[in-house]
């Protein structure tokens, strides 16, 4: 039986696509086969009306099985569906304050930066120093200071106060529970 070797998008070495000498095969029931030529492996994975799929070339000698390729890329497809809906991915909200901010504000911006950081997301606030606020940098370092002993129960400081230019900014990361 004359079979078309299977090509794929993902390269997985299907049939007639595996190139090496002699692989070890293992059975669909999971029983090792034994050390066995490619021709060989081809022959008993065509007699069994299955697919012989290497599942670790880099192995010596490579691992072949014999399977039925449609489930097993079905799977292996439905696997990393999976693993991508569990992952979360962390967003990087961000925030500004300025130096001459009122405590009511104040109280406003530690909520909403709380809420960002209990979803899991990263928070960067910006202080920005306009025009005679620049010479006064001890004040938006306190206030800064302060917003980031606030959220302490809730937040690791990833990246220190910095003055960059005329904005002093820092980042902000939730803690791992």
């Amino acid at each position: 039986m004359l079979r078309i070797s299977k090509k794929n998008q993902n390269d997985d070495l299907v049939n007639e696509s595996i190139r090496f000498k002699e692989v070890l095969v293992i059975a669909p029931n999971g029983d090792s086969l034994g050390i066995l030529s490619r021709n060989e492996a081809l022959d008993r994975a065509y007699d069994q009306d299955l697919d012989l799929v290497c599942v670790a070339p880099k192995a010596t000698p490579p691992v072949c099985k014999i399977l039925d390729y449609g489930r097993y890329h079905f799977e292996q497809q439905k696997k990393a569906k999976e693993a991508k809906k569990n992952q979360k991915v962390t967003e990087l909200k961000a925030m500004r304050l300025s130096p001459v901010i009122d405590v009511n504000d104040f109280n406003t911006k530690v909520k909403q930066a709380g809420k960002w950081l209990a979803d899991g997301n990263k928070v960067k606030i910006d202080m920005r120093f306009r025009a005679r606020m620049i010479t006064r940098q001890e004040v938006g370092k306190k206030i800064m200071n302060d917003f980031i002993a606030e959220l302490s129960e809730v937040a690791n400081v990833e990246k220190q106060p910095l003055l960059e230019g005329n904005t002093l900014s820092c980042t902000l990361s939730p803690i791992k529970k």
